[in-house]
């Protein structure tokens, strides 16, 4: 049960994704209509850590903003037509840049859950490099299979890249709390 409240806690910094990836559809309409949607919820649900400056939270806005300007009010027609690409890319680089910078997103949100002595160690922040790297990983073979999809568009059914699309980000929750899990009880093991 402690997994579960774990992995629905985790995935709501993903809420803004999980709704556009099942929102956005494949009418121009739907697309803005989510786009909208998202921003909003970017902004609700993630309040309090907007607050604290966590960077996939504001990267997430700052996404769905642009999206608003380039989409619902310029009318690019490009980025609408890449959408999968740009969505993917976008967040795979968000969590390479927090990689690349030595402040993986995982780690923020390690040390909401810490005490503040234990925001330094470095094991803490190997393990959260370690996840955070999984992370992107997975999201840029999603942002692969999206260029595939653009690629090879009749070669599978949409269905099929929606799935992968899902599957990453809920392998990548899974992964999460299970290596948590492995890292507690290794620490348990130690003392």
């Amino acid at each position: 049960m402690k997994e579960l409240i774990e992995l629905i806690k985790f995935l709501l910094g993903f809420i803004p994704w999980l709704l556009f990836l099942f929102l956005s559809g494949h009418t121009l309409a739907s697309l803005e209509r989510s786009i909208v949607i998202c921003l909003l919820a970017s902004v609700i649900f993630s309040f309090k850590e907007l607050c604290k400056g966590f960077i996939l939270q504001w990267g997430t806005i700052l996404f769905f903003a642009a999206c608003v300007i380039t989409i619902n009010f310029m009318h690019i027609v490009f980025i609408a037509n890449n959408m999968g690409i740009i969505s993917n890319g976008f967040l795979a680089c968000i969590i390479w840049v927090t990689i690349f910078v030595g402040k993986p997103f995982t780690l923020q949100y390690a040390k909401a859950d810490l005490p503040k002595e234990r925001w330094d160690d470095p094991d803490l922040i190997r393990s959260c490099r370690f996840i955070a790297i999984v992370w992107a990983i997975l999201l840029t073979f999603s942002t692969l299979i999206a260029c595939f999809k653009i690629l090879n568009p009749t070669l599978y059914p949409g269905w099929v890249y929606f799935d992968i699309s899902i599957a990453s980000i809920l392998g990548g929750s899974i992964f999460t709390i299970l290596y948590k899990n492995y890292k507690r009880s290794q620490a348990l093991r130690t003392k």
